[in-house]
């Protein structure tokens, strides 16, 4: 981490309950969790606000993490298409096919549904701003409502903040999401480059 937060044994109260939830849940806190800390104030309002919006999300959690990891190869995050691509393989089947995702998902073998919720989900992060109703339009023709398509544009756009601060900040992928297969883990590498700790990486 390039600030001061507060580690893990230093954290009470809120922050050390969401500390113990990370380790619960992971085995260890989460830079991902650590870095809101760097103001101390921030973490439990931010943990309650992305609660809220992810429980809420319409769609299912295997569209967020599809969303998200196509956003954060554009910001370009390593970290969260690191953990993202990772929690991507039970998805969709195998390591392969995320990389293929990444590669290319209009030509990966996904739904048409599918390629279409990515295009938009890669224009929010690229250009938000050419994104016209035609583009909306397109998203209602394969079956995605109003509220769906709104909670698409928020995934990705939460993604492109997070994925700016973890990097502003120095959060990046735990040696969990790598280790299990250094090679896949380092292919999902799309900005900052992961420490190559590991001779087979």
């Amino acid at each position: 981490m390039f600030v001061e937060t507060i580690a893990p044994e230093d954290a009470t109260g809120e922050i050390a309950a969401l500390y113990r939830a990370d380790i619960e849940d992971m085995g260890f806190v989460m830079s991902a969790t650590e870095c809101w800390t760097a103001r101390p104030d921030f973490l439990p309002v931010w943990h309650a606000f992305f609660e809220k919006v992810k429980t809420g999300f319409s769609l299912p959690m295997r569209d967020w993490r599809l969303i998200t990891f196509i956003a954060a190869k554009q910001v370009p995050s390593s970290y969260c298409s690191v953990v993202y691509g990772r929690l991507l393989v039970d998805d969709l089947g195998s390591t392969g096919m995320v990389k293929a995702v990444q590669a290319d998902f209009r030509n990966a073998g996904l739904s048409g549904r599918d390629v279409a919720m990515l295009d938009y989900a890669e224009k929010i992060a690229l250009n938000a701003y050419r994104i016209t109703e035609t583009d909306i339009a397109g998203l209602r023709t394969v079956g995605f409502s109003d509220v769906e398509i709104a909670d698409i544009a928020l995934c990705a756009s939460l993604r492109c903040f997070m994925a700016r601060f973890f990097d502003a900040v120095g959060a990046g992928p735990e040696a969990a999401f790598v280790a299990p297969d250094p090679a896949f883990g380092h292919a999902m590498a799309v900005g900052r480059p992961l420490a190559r700790t590991d001779p087979s990486a």
